[in-house]
């Protein structure tokens, strides 16, 4: 069977499976009258979930989408900028995974092929105007003969700590690119089975490995599993994922790597925060660590287990399947706290490798990682889940894709990505502004909004950034 359909007939058959998972949890059947009623807006305030008004409130700039269409069927993949009232300004035709712009209105993103595992052949830089400016595929075969990129979920271009707008923090030209990737390997030392493991490397503009690499398996000790969870990722790495579509073997599921960047805690005394550390988040085992840019050591980390006893367990509760942890960068209202997606749904390594940990909403959190309290949290528990996208009947719940973003104003983008929505909130959770996409098969995989002097000749005409 064809490599491509393969990966689709598994992603199908994870997309029943979460169709199952999420009836079997609706609060009433009812939920069936409003399956193809998607539109529907609540007029009232119930829990931070209000009706969508476009107003002064909002931090007016353009979104850079990643549509994901329903099991990736055709090409109808691709990167998306709309404007505020959602009107298309540019498409670019890619393959789902971030998509992040620079100023000038060039864009980075996977292109060429998914092979087996969530990665794409190619990492790319294409103009405005779609010409190839920037192209690297030369790591890693897989086994295949043809080197290529492996890229998945994430990438960081030289400049800029996370890949979106930060004050005085700009993406250097020609600079190195450093990318979170796959490598199939055996390790009997993890488990009986070959890992997809976790490799975050560097590139420099010329398509040369720079020789920066870290592999997550030389780390697992420093990861805070128990003598269980290690026996449970021995037999089945990769567990708390399969029912989702992700591979046996991909054993600890890194969604997101960025840079810590300039920061208080670091001008403080404190050298686990050195702005070139790293910080990334595991989905399967629901951790978030910083990794010691010299030594490849895992310096900070909460999770994988969040007791009611522990510090971070009493204020921070049980964070599941976490997506796109990641420091505020210096500039923005909350600059070095973390803020990060806290999908729920299945996760963490129980019995024989499968899930231990359960939730059906989500949350999105920013704490301040000394202390571990928390400064803001948005959330919507109650709904039919995932049948209807918006309005009373609609529960914020993504368990898995999603990411967040902190606005100069002080306000904070979320994609609530299963929903394929996008939304606006205040630091008080009022949500101010939203966008779902037209065909209610699409997902997003992440979404950014990216300030009108980026783009060429701002459309729209927004207020400039720099001036906010």
């Amino acid at each position: 069977m064809d490599m491509q359909l393969k990966y689709k007939m598994r992603i199908l058959v994870a997309y029943v499976m979460i169709g199952i998972f999420l009836f079997s949890s609706c609060s009433s059947i009812s939920a069936v009258n409003y399956f193809f009623d998607n539109n529907y807006i609540n007029p009232e305030n119930k829990e931070g979930d209000i009706s969508i008004e476009y107003n002064e409130h909002t931090c007016d700039g353009y979104m850079i989408c990643s549509i994901v269409p329903f099991m990736l069927l055709g090409d109808s993949h691709h990167a998306l900028l709309i404007d505020m009232d959602g009107n298309e300004v540019n498409k670019w035709y890619t393959i789902p995974d971030p998509v992040k712009m620079l100023p000038g209105g060039s864009i980075i993103s996977a292109t060429g092929e998914y092979i087996d595992s969530w990665d794409s052949t190619n990492l790319t830089q294409l103009s405005w105007n779609g010409t190839i400016e920037w192209n690297f595929n030369g790591w890693d075969d897989d086994g295949t003969g043809t080197l290529m990129a492996r890229e998945h979920h994430d990438f960081q271009r030289e400049g800029n700590p996370v890949g979106y707008y930060a004050p005085e923090q700009d993406f250097l030209p020609n600079g190195n690119t450093l990318i979170l990737a796959h490598k199939t390997v055996m390790n009997k030392s993890i488990s009986w089975k070959p890992i997809i493991d976790d490799v975050i490397y560097e590139v420099n503009w010329n398509g040369t490995l720079t020789g920066f690499e870290w592999h997550a398996s030389e780390h697992i000790n420093q990861m805070g599993f128990t003598e269980k969870e290690r026996k449970s990722i021995w037999l089945n790495p990769g567990g708390p994922g399969i029912l989702l579509g992700c591979l046996p073997g991909d054993w600890i599921h890194i969604n997101s790597v960025s840079l810590l960047g300039k920061n208080q805690w670091y001008e403080s005394g404190d050298d686990r925060f050195h702005p070139n550390n790293l910080i990334i988040s595991s989905r399967h085992a629901s951790f978030i660590a910083i990794i010691d840019h010299n030594t490849g050591d895992i310096i900070w980390r909460i999770g994988p287990h969040y007791a009611k006893d522990s510090e971070e367990g009493q204020k921070l509760g049980e964070i599941i399947g976490p997506h796109h942890a990641h420091i505020i960068p210096f500039g923005l209202p909350g600059s070095g706290n973390i803020i990060v997606f806290d999908n729920g749904g299945i996760a963490g390594y129980g019995f024989l490798g499968f899930p231990s940990q359960f939730r059906l909403y989500s949350r999105v959190i920013e704490f301040n990682p000394i202390t571990f309290e928390i400064e803001q949290e948005y959330m919507k528990k109650t709904g039919i889940i995932r049948l209807v996208r918006q309005g009373d009947y609609h529960r914020f719940y993504s368990p898995t894709l999603c990411n967040v973003q902190r606005l100069p104003n002080g306000n904070t983008l979320v994609t609530e990505g299963l929903s394929g929505k996008i939304f606006e909130i205040t630091p008080e959770n009022m949500k101010i502004w939203e966008w779902v996409t037209p065909d209610k098969k699409d997902f997003i995989y992440r979404a950014y909004r990216v300030p009108p002097e980026w783009v060429p000749g701002n459309p729209a005409g927004y207020e400039l950034w720099e001036n906010i």
